[in-house]
Formats: C-alpha cells, sequence, structure tokens
C-alpha cells in the first residue's frame, strides 16, 4: 500500500467518523503526528496574513514581471475539454479549512489551465501549502496526465455543497472565478482584473498564482461567510492582493462574495477594469438571424444593469453588433452594475441541455465611494455560443500609473436578476421591427420600437393619470404617434414609436416613463440598427 493511499484511507474513516480529513474542527494535522498521516500531503508551516500578503504584492510591483515557464506543455496540449472532465478528484482527499459544510476539490491542469497555482490552507495565522499527488485524482488508464511530472501542481479549486453535493463556487483560469446562482446552473464569470480590454493591442491577462483557503478570520463579524480565500495576482503590468469572504445561498439563495483589493501597477495602463464581469451574448427574440440556430434565444446575459451615484436605474439590452464595441456610462460613486439575465422563460430558449432560463445574474456593490470614472461595456461580435463576447467593469477617471498604488472593495451576489427598488418599475420586453402601420406605405429608414415596463410603481394607475414618455434620440427623429398604454390583460405597460434615422448606422435611444416630476420606471438606454429601406 503506497504512503498517499494509507493517507486516503485515513481521511476516509475520518469523514465517515463526521470529522474533518485535517483534524476536528478543520484544523491541520499537527506537525510530527504520524509519518504516514494526512501531515504529509502539507509544506511547512509559514506565518500569513492580509497585511503580509499586500506587502507581498507590493514587492513583487517593484520587480521586474517574470512569466511562467511552461512545463510539459505538449503533454498538457494533449488533455483536451473531455480528457480534462474524465479526470476526477476524489471525494475522500477533499480538504475542509472551513469545516464539513465547505468541502474543497481541487483542478486537475490540461490544455486550457497548463500553468499551476499554490494552494494553502491557513490557520491561525500561518498557512501550509497544499503539495500535489496524482492519486489524488482519479483517471483513465490511458490518460494523458499520466504521462505528466510528478509535481506539475494544480490549476485551481473548487467549494462543494455539504455531503460532497454539486460546486457552487470555482477559481479556475487566469483570475477567473463564478458561481452557479440560485439555480445551481452556472453562467457568466467574474474575473479579478481587465486591462486593456476591448483596445486595438491585445489584452492582458494577469493570473492568480496562489490562494490560501481558511475560516472566516472573524465570525463575530462575518457571520454567514462560509470560507475565506486569499489571492496573489500577477502580470506583466500589476501585482496584488485579494481578499474573498464566500457565502454560499442556502436552499436556492443568493451566493454573495466580498472582495477586497490591494493593487499596485507595475507599467502604465490604458484601461484598468475593476470588478469585471464577463459574459456570452448571440441573439434574442429581437434580433435572432434566421437559419443559424433552431433556439429562440442563446445568451447568458441579456443587459447591463446600472444604479448611479445620482439614484437612476439604469437597463441596456446587450447586442452582438458587426464589430467590436465599447460604450461608456460615465458615474461619480457609483451604487452598482451587473450583467443580468431577466428572461426567465424556458419557452423562449428552448434549451433543455445548459438551461439559460437558469443562468444567474451578477450585481456589483461598491463598498465605499470609488469617485469618478465609468462603467464600460464591451461587446464583441460572435457566430456562435461558445465564446464569452461580452465584458462590463469600473474604470476609474485617474490614469493607472507606473508606481500607483490602489484599493477597491466591493461585494458580488451572483442572483436570479439585478435588485431593482419598488420606486420604478423595471423593462420587461423590448421589440423592435420596421417602421409604419399596417395597411399603409412603410416608411424608409425607420424603426418601431416596443418597450414594455413592469413594476408596483405602475399599480392603480391609468390611462388618465398623466403618465408621460421621455424619449431622446440625439441622431434621430422620433416620429408621431408616440403611444403610451397599458396592455390589456397584464400588468405591463407600453410604450411605442418610430424612430428614423438622420444619416447615421445606428440608433442612441433613452427612454422612461414618468409622472410629473417622478420617474415611473428604469431607463432604457439602447444601440439599435436601423431598419433597411423597403424596396418599391
Amino acid at each position: 500500500m503506497t504512503d498517499v493511499t494509507r493517507r486516503s484511507l485515513m481521511r476516509a474513516a475520518l469523514w465517515a467518523a463526521g470529522l474533518s480529513p485535517l483534524g476536528a474542527g478543520g484544523r491541520l494535522w499537527a506537525a510530527g503526528e504520524g509519518a504516514d498521516g494526512p501531515d504529509a500531503a502539507f509544506g511547512p508551516a509559514r506565518p500569513f496574513g492580509f497585511d503580509a500578503l499586500t506587502d507581498r504584492a507590493r514587492r513583487l510591483a517593484a520587480a521586474p514581471y517574470r512569466p511562467p515557464v511552461a512545463r510539459a506543455a505538449d503533454t498538457l496540449a494533449r488533455i483536451d475539454y473531455d480528457a480534462h472532465w474524465r479526470i476526477r478528484f476524489r471525494d475522500d482527499v477533499s480538504l475542509t479549512p472551513a469545516g464539513p459544510d465547505a468541502p474543497v476539490q481541487m483542478f486537475h491542469p490540461g490544455r486550457y489551465f497548463q500553468q499551476p497555482v499554490g494552494i494553502h490552507l491557513v490557520e491561525n495565522g500561518r498557512s501550509r501549502e497544499v503539495l500535489f499527488d496524482r492519486d489524488y485524482f482519479t483517471m483513465p488508464a490511458d490518460s494523458p496526465a499520466r504521462k505528466l511530472p510528478d509535481d506539475i501542481g494544480f490549476a485551481g479549486f473548487r467549494v462543494m455543497r455539504p455531503g460532497m453535493q454539486a460546486d457552487w463556487i470555482s477559481f479556475l483560469g487566469a483570475s477567473y472565478f463564478r458561481t452557479d446562482g440560485p439555480q445551481a446552473q452556472y453562467g457568466l464569470s467574474a474575473r479579478g482584473i481587465a486591462i486593456d480590454t476591448g483596445l486595438a493591442r491585445p489584452e492582458e491577462f494577469p493570473r492568480f498564482t496562489d490562494f490560501w483557503l481558511g475560516a472566516p478570520e472573524d465570525l463575530a463579524e462575518n457571520p454567514a461567510e462560509d470560507l475565506t480565500v486569499w489571492a496573489l495576482l500577477d502580470g506583466p503590468s500589476i501585482a496584488g492582493a485579494y481578499r474573498f469572504g464566500l457565502r454560499r445561498g442556502k436552499s436556492g439563495g443568493d451566493h454573495k462574495l466580498t472582495v477586497a483589493t490591494r493593487l499596485f501597477m507595475r507599467n502604465r495602463v490604458e484601461r484598468l477594469g475593476i470588478a469585471p464581469l464577463t459574459s456570452m451574448y448571440w441573439y434574442s427574440e429581437r434580433d435572432r438571424p434566421e437559419g443559424q440556430d433552431w433556439r429562440p434565444e442563446i445568451h447568458d446575459s441579456d443587459g447591463l444593469a446600472l444604479a448611479t451615484g445620482a439614484g437612476e436605474r439604469i437597463w441596456r439590452p446587450l447586442t452582438n453588433p458587426a464589430r467590436l464595441t465599447t460604450t461608456r456610462y460615465l458615474d461619480q460613486n457609483p451604487r452598482g452594475f451587473g450583467l443580468s439575465q431577466r428572461d426567465r422563460d424556458f419557452d423562449h430558449y428552448q434549451d433543455d441541455g445548459v438551461f439559460y432560463d437558469k443562468r444567474p445574474s451578477a450585481w456589483i456593490e461598491p463598498l465605499g465611494d470609488w469617485g469618478r470614472g465609468a462603467v464600460e461595456l464591451v461587446e464583441i461580435p460572435t457566430a456562435d455560443e461558445t465564446f464569452d463576447n461580452i465584458v462590463a467593469y469600473w474604470v476609474a477617471e485617474a490614469p493607472a500609473l507606473v508606481g500607483a498604488a490602489l484599493s477597491y472593495d466591493y461585494a458580488i451576489t451572483w442572483t436570479g436578476r439585478d435588485p431593482i427598488p419598488e420606486t420604478v418599475a423595471s423593462v420587461v420586453a423590448l421589440r423592435r421591427g420596421r417602421g409604419g402601420h399596417p395597411g399603409q406605405t412603410p416608411r424608409p429608414k425607420s424603426t418601431k420600437m416596443v418597450i414594455d415596463f413592469e413594476g408596483p410603481a405602475l399599480a392603480g394607475l391609468d390611462v388618465d393619470s398623466g403618465i408621460e414618455p421621455v424619449i431622446d434620440a440625439p441622431d434621430a427623429r422620433i416620429l408621431d404617434p408616440v403611444a403610451v398604454r397599458p396592455v390589456v390583460g397584464t400588468d405591463r405597460w407600453r410604450l411605442s414609436f418610430d424612430v428614423e434615422t438622420t444619416g447615421q448606422d445606428m440608433v442612441e435611444l433613452r427612454a422612461y416613463l414618468r409622472l410629473g416630476d417622478r420617474a415611473l420606471t428604469e431607463t432604457l438606454l439602447l444601440r439599435s440598427p436601423v431598419t433597411a429601406p423597403v424596396p418599391n
């Protein structure tokens, strides 16, 4: 029997007895406690704390960047998606740094995750590295992974539900992480940082080189956290220290992460994206391409939601543009922003394999003042659903200069949809088509816009209540008639109008409903192509 097998059996016995494989209460085994015990799987103990990690990141940024050296790249390239999926971390060697309700498993490296990351467990201000062992994984006898070096390292980790049920959060690849949301379905991702996204030059992808996992630092202050994760970020232009407080939603509830970032600039960055979210939008009912796919809609998110520092609520539907597009929404001390999947009707997707109707939304809530800047939305053309073509993040007005030290704290909530107060109704549907009226000559170069709103703010109102539309289209003309009315048989209100271009290929629209000087709805912002002229 090998040493690792003996350690595995001991872990399995402890798990069956209701104890942590790392010792009672999730603690590390004491040094020297059994030559064949779990302690043999860990490196030496070292002092650890977030302040010390921040100092380490500061020193790292002051030194020249050292790119990671690929090891066994040819062999790793053979571990494609299917081969990687067949390599599974063994349940009986799962780690429990915060107790059995948050078991942790590691990912094996592969074609798409070639750079190893350090995994460390933290207790009482000290950390120990988890040493890689191939026997922690099950894999087919002919797996290319069997030919890798014995110390190839881990690619990332995931946190399982109690009882070793499905994972709810994972950190894997560059600085990416994501959760499965309240409906247990993975979708969009978050990143630690975005650098020069959407520019003409290649985007930079710093990566988390090391993770430290432990129980919540102070249970009196963080009673709802399930696990604390610290991470070290490194890249050609930046280094940083991160702290993540992970909270799993119970019984279909929202997952929430509190994030503290301490960033140090190694080089000047033109576009430093804070709290970036990455998603996919191919098409929806309003812009579905004919003949490309049988499903009515395909997207992980359908809009960007904004809560401005001035209190305005904004909804910006996503698009799949003909060319890369970056849109900036200037703000000061934003209250929140996020990429949301609002359409939850299975019939609108008809996909019972990947369940786009269950994909989570992610909402960023700044903690503290972020000052002046903008939420930027990058939309990249895509011809299928395999490419994440949507990115949203915050960019500060002040440039990110060499030697700058930056600090941003925020919370990320993975939820069913973006939160919105009852004082304003939401955009629940947007449709567009050829301008004009049935039976009449179509209006050339015009588009009919139909916007539906719904929410408690509209309850009890009727056509005599004095609801007014506010529509702004600087590069177009709004054509009469403009109609605002309740939709028969529903709780919705509908705003419809024709918009005519004045020479631009795209129309920029801003529309909402008000009663007196009070906004009744969120503001719809839209970039929409005009309908092509109708042939004679």
